[in-house]
């Protein structure tokens, strides 16, 4: 029987940091590659025809110098936002900004701190946001 991932117990702080977690979204969106899709760019979207799908790629780990493997769609929406920083216009409603926000930091851990900073958004809200019951755009703690 396949080990299922329970919730922490420990409540996320200011000093919390959260990522992305891909995995999430392959196991509870059916349609993450839709969804994610539209985010990119033309460009973007052209390399991501020319590929089969399954190819992954190496990013480093600026603070580690790990190297990761990632998925073809989520290195190039990292690249893409990290081309266009202009990306975060005002319209834009605050879990897409800290999504955004994710994806232009190569997916690094980010604290509610750190997002606030970034997105001139207050931290406690942010903090509420994504300590919620809810995983917005599988924004996730990284809880160790």
């Amino acid at each position: 029987m396949p080990e299922t991932k329970r919730p922490s117990l420990v409540k996320p702080t200011l000093e919390t940091p959260f990522h992305i977690d891909f995995d999430w979204w392959r196991e509870n969106d059916r349609d993450w590659k839709v969804y994610l899709r539209t985010l990119l760019g033309d460009e973007q979207a052209d390399k991501l025809d020319s590929l089969t799908g399954e190819e992954t790629f190496d990013r480093v780990d600026p603070e580690t110098a790990e190297v990761l493997r990632v998925g073809a769609l989520e290195y190039l929406l990292m690249r893409h936002f990290a081309a266009y920083p202009e990306l975060f216009d005002e319209g834009v409603s605050m879990v897409e900004a800290i999504f955004r926000a994710f994806l232009q930091n190569g997916n690094q851990p980010l604290t509610a701190q750190q997002l606030g900073e970034m997105l001139e958004r207050p931290p406690y809200t942010i903090l509420r946001l994504l300590s919620g019951a809810r995983v917005y755009r599988g924004i996730r703690p990284i809880l160790e």
